[in-house]
């Protein structure tokens, strides 16, 4: 191996760098690789030009990525192959039972002795454990904690109340089983009662739409038709509500003087919201063509006004015009529920951006999304979709 400049980086100079490639010397790169920056160290060992991960510049500072560069040479000096020592050293190390192996090695159990009455329950429970409670199957059992229980639940939590309820007993049954046969101690991050309901809402106390019947998304396309074909104001609102995934107080109350139809949004006032702060809803083209018709029948300052009374329209008149399309089992307001289930099922979106076009404020994270301008360009995409899935 060749004798170059060592120590060459700074801290500093690394981060006002936008290089994607930066050499400290002795062999030691710091390279970008997708949106983060690793370190690697390049050696050659029996004509062989080989390249070892030494880490993540987020985890691995200058100096300690220079003093594991610094072992790996030494080792090749000595004729040693670093990565091949450092499989060797991981494959020899007693590997940590993960929650994953854990909890589908206690549904086997289950299923072999009989706990369970029907095939129902066991689908039930490989369900939650390989698809919700994905984000935390490669954790060792032993390191699950409250945060990791909050990952998988909160997806769910207020959007599919039930479902998140069960798999939250679903991983406390998991860890109190495996803390019996002492793969864990402590107490159950897993747990309600004096642990996650003091983090977590409630069931009874969500903001309702966990109570309201929803249609399932994949009846949206033939319901709209449906609603469609439908005369009257009431059946046009609805129509507005359901693509705009605005509450139906706030799409009933709608003033010609909210809307940007150039810039294509609708502001809806702090003193109309129910979290009493100002939403701005992107409007897909399906929506702008809507509003233009609506605004060619136009007879006073709301747009959806009662043909007698010339004021907004009331909620009896949504759940009409939603029982006369097909859908009286279910409420104007549970289609807000049907649009979360789409974003998260069909539309892949992250989770602040759904929420966001939903006006829930739910942590940091989600009011800072939604403060970015480019939170507002990516639910204006998202409601061009889901405009499209709909019709």
């Amino acid at each position: 191996m060749g004798i170059h400049t060592q120590n060459v980086l700074t801290v500093k100079g690394i981060a006002a760098s936008k290089s994607k490639k930066l050499r400290d010397g002795g062999g030691l790169w710091l390279v970008q690789k997708g949106d983060g920056r690793y370190w690697i160290f390049s050696y050659t060992l029996a004509g062989r030009r080989r390249e070892m991960g030494v880490g993540p510049l987020h985890t691995v500072g200058l100096a300690d990525a220079r003093e594991r560069a610094a072992r790996a040479r030494e080792m090749v000096r000595a004729g040693i192959d670093p990565i091949r020592d450092k499989r060797q050293a991981l494959a020899e190390q007693p590997q940590p039972t993960t929650f994953g192996e854990y909890a589908d090695s206690f549904i086997d159990e289950a299923v072999k002795h009989g706990r369970w009455r029907g095939n129902k329950t066991e689908a039930r429970w490989r369900n939650m454990i390989a698809n919700h409670a994905a984000p935390i199957r490669h954790r060792p059992i032993a390191d699950i904690d409250i945060d990791d229980v909050k990952t998988v639940l909160r997806p769910l939590w207020g959007v599919k109340q039930e479902s998140a309820e069960k798999l939250r007993e679903c991983i406390e049954r998991v860890l109190d089983a495996a803390r019996v046969e002492k793969l864990r101690t402590g107490d159950n991050p897993a747990a309600w009662r004096g642990n996650l309901e003091h983090v977590l809402h409630k069931p009874a106390k969500l903001e309702g739409e966990g109570h309201h019947a929803a249609m399932p998304h994949d009846q949206m396309k033939d319901f709209m038709k449906s609603l469609a074909g439908l005369q009257g104001v009431s059946a046009r609102c609805l129509e507005f509500t359901i693509l705009t995934a605005a509450r139906s107080g706030s799409a009933r109350g709608a003033l010609w003087t909210e809307f940007d139809f150039k810039g294509k949004i609708w502001t809806v006032p702090a003193a109309r919201m129910k979290t009493g702060k100002t939403h701005r809803v992107p409007l897909s083209a399906a929506v702008v063509e809507l509003l233009d018709r609506m605004k060619a029948e136009s007879i006073n300052e709301y747009v959806f006004p009662s043909v007698r009374s010339g004021k907004p329209l009331s909620d009896m008149a949504l759940g009409k015009a939603l029982a006369s399309a097909g859908g009286g089992e279910y409420t104007p307001h549970g289609f807000r529920s049907t649009f979360r289930d789409w974003a998260t099922e069909v539309a892949h979106v992250p989770r602040e951006i759904a929420e966001a076009a939903l006006s829930h404020a739910v942590g940091d994270a989600v009011e800072r999304s939604y403060a970015r301008s480019d939170a507002l360009q990516r639910r204006h995409t998202l409601m061009e979709q889901w405009a499209k899935y709909c019709l």
